[in-house]
């Protein structure tokens, strides 16, 4: 379990380019730096007592705290100040070679850079249809942000989008596959044989304001 929540959380940092995880006595903290998430902590065990202890220290808006367990489990380590994100869970895949086929009049474009592989998937018109992106690390390839188009659904170009970035990790030297998933997404990582590892529940600081 540790590993795998490393590994994701190691290149989801890959993906955003934020800087790497730095362990800390609950687990990792990831600097973010962006205005909807300064701060990120995982929590890489249950202890209660340890994660409250973390809570108290926290004091500047947009600090996010995630760990791998249910919500219910959660909920009374928070104040009020605290919200809730959406339901998410960890999921991983052994990944194949895939030879994604685009529909026609589709069209995709992908490209690897600083150990991110990038796909998008435009229709005849240029118009952003569908995409996502992958953290490139030595164990592991961390899906991310693959979105479709609401214009463009049930074409499966989620699956093609899934599917060259298993390509790209491939030809990387990575088999394994980590994701953070929606009730959504899960549906159809399911269906590519992803797996869920555990829930993947997040609280974020949100003081009233003064």
């Amino acid at each position: 379990m540790l590993d795998t929540a490393r590994s994701w959380a190691e290149g989801w940092t890959v993906s955003r380019r934020v800087p790497r995880p730095v362990d800390v006595p609950w687990g990792l903290r990831i600097e973010v730096g962006q205005p909807t998430q300064t701060v990120r902590h995982i929590l890489l065990g249950a202890d209660a007592s340890v994660a409250r202890t973390l809570i108290g220290t926290v004091n500047e808006p947009t600090t996010c705290i995630k760990a791998f367990l249910p919500q219910g489990d959660m909920d009374p380590w928070f104040s009020s100040e605290w919200e809730p994100t959406a339901a998410c869970f960890l999921m991983t895949a052994d990944l194949r070679p895939s030879r994604a086929q685009t529909p026609d009049g589709y069209t995709a474009v992908v490209e690897t850079a600083g150990g991110v592989a990038s796909v998008r998937v435009l229709a005849a018109d240029g118009e952003l249809a569908a995409a996502g992106q992958a953290g490139l690390t030595d164990t592991a390839c961390v899906f991310d942000q693959v979105v479709t188009d609401p214009a463009h659904q049930r074409l499966g170009l989620g699956t093609v989008v899934m599917g060259i970035l298993a390509g790209a990790a491939v030809e990387h030297g990575v088999t394994a596959g980590i994701l953070g998933a929606t009730v959504q997404g899960r549906a159809l990582y399911e269906t590519l044989g992803w797996k869920v590892h555990s829930p993947l529940t997040g609280f974020v600081y949100q003081p009233a304001a003064a």
